[in-house]
């Protein structure tokens, strides 16, 4: 399987010197776009508490552009090579801000719409907020995508199997946590992967969790796919 390019500290806050294969924002966003809608590379906006990035980080990306009715109900619109290599990953982001001894709960519901085609994954993105710990959770993928790391095993943690690997992308540790079979729906029990991570496998202290991120993380879509976040909800505290 192909190995991801993982995620680094915020790109959407990065200067827009990285370099794109391609001019962004060739497309017109979705018609149900009645909130909000970005084509730009970097194009970001906060709705009801849910910061909404367009996000697209990688090299050799193609257009895409995002929409929003809310923060918890919006899409993406992209059109990506069928090349290697993430080229984006458009996303919703809640801010917790607590340490995991502190969190009593942190939980989310989901609800997508995802393309057959095209090469792509449907996560969560969590960070501490030194960024030093990235801790993805796989709901859905498709095509010649795969996670960093080196297999740990099988583990059934907040509601759901998966499949784990643990990796280091130079700049921050990577644990990922792939469903054992895919879903466009569902909820995830957050706070025991977090406690197993830190308590059961020591491969983190009690850090702060800043970013929960929900997004798709495309390597390919060529001639333009269609990703629907219908529904989300992050809640916890």
């Amino acid at each position: 399987m192909a190995r991801r390019t993982p995620l680094a500290l915020p790109k959407a806050l990065l200067a827009p010197a990285l370099a794109l294969g391609a001019t962004v924002g060739l497309a017109a966003a979705p018609a149900e776009a009645a909130v909000w809608n970005s084509c730009d590379q970097w194009g970001n906006t906060t709705l009801n508490g849910y910061t909404l990035y367009n996000n697209i980080w990688g090299s050799g990306a193609g257009s895409q552009c995002v929409w929003a009715n809310s923060g918890t109900n919006w899409g993406v619109w992209a059109d990506h090579p069928n090349t290697g290599g993430i080229k984006s990953y458009p996303n919703s982001k809640k801010v917790i801000n607590k340490p995991i001894t502190s969190l009593t709960s942190l939980t989310s519901s989901y609800n997508v719409t995802v393309p057959s085609s095209g090469a792509y994954n449907t996560s969560y993105d969590i960070w501490d907020t030194d960024y030093d710990h990235e801790i993805m959770l796989w709901v859905n993928h498709n095509g010649a995508v795969g996670p960093l790391g080196t297999s740990q095993g099988t583990v059934t943690l907040g509601g759901h199997t998966w499949n784990v690997y643990k990796g280091d992308n130079g700049a921050n540790a990577v644990y990922s946590f792939l469903r054992t079979s895919d879903s466009t729906a569902g909820t995830v029990n957050i706070l025991p992967v977090l406690k197993w991570i830190k308590d059961t496998k020591g491969w983190i202290g009690d850090e702060t969790i800043g970013d929960v991120q929900f997004g798709y993380e495309i390597t390919s879509s060529a001639g333009g796919l269609d990703f629907v976040t219908n529904n989300l909800t992050v809640s916890g505290g």
